[in-house]
């Protein structure tokens, strides 16, 4: 995308952008969440945009942020060759437009991003786990998520059963103030 486009995109939308980002020939265009809708029919359907391939869609936690999840949309043109990436930044609590409307292949991507961050698309069609299990708690790929998780699945062959139990870990956890991993070790002369 030129940068001419993306300027005129501005003055004709300013009520639905943030702000853009133009660097290394890439634009990003960071909106509103409650203008997600518009926004990409505009792009899907305008003459002088075309983008109607959704290439993918992620999330990125921000945890220190007040909105922690920037979700990220990646588009093409194939009439005019062209990429263009959208982001939108929301937190645990306020839902996020599914764009399964326009863009089919949206489904899985937003139920991947509901899975392992929990960010919850109104209106999908079928929102539920993708890649964890019925059962699983949490959302794996939130930086709070713990790194051992909550329980552990196991066979135990006195039950000849597959059972599931709270984790337990058994080494203290250690926090590392050091600059260098090297600088925890005095040096002996």
């Amino acid at each position: 995308m030129n940068q001419k486009f993306a300027k005129s995109l501005i003055k004709t939308l300013p009520k639905w952008i943030q702000y853009h980002v133009f660097s290394k020939n890439e634009t990003v265009f960071y909106i509103y969440p409650q203008y997600i809708i518009p926004f990409f029919s505009f792009l899907r359907n305008h003459v002088n945009a075309q983008y109607k391939v959704l290439i993918d869609l992620t999330a990125v936690d921000y945890p220190s942020r007040g909105v922690r999840f920037e979700i990220v949309y990646n588009l093409l043109s194939i009439q005019y060759n062209s990429r263009l990436r959208i982001k939108t930044c929301v937190d645990e609590t306020l839902p996020v437009s599914s764009v399964t409307s326009l863009y089919s292949s949206a489904g899985w991507w937003e139920r991947e991003v509901w899975d392992m961050f929990g960010v919850f698309f109104s209106n999908h069609p079928d929102l539920r786990r993708i890649l964890t299990d019925y059962g699983f708690q949490g959302h794996p790929m939130r930086k709070d998520f713990p790194l051992s998780g909550y329980v552990e699945v196991r066979y135990d062959d006195s039950e000849k059963r597959v059972i599931t139990e709270p984790v337990e870990i058994t080494q203290e956890f250690r926090y590392f103030d050091f600059a260098s991993p090297w600088e925890q070790f005095e040096r002996t002369k």
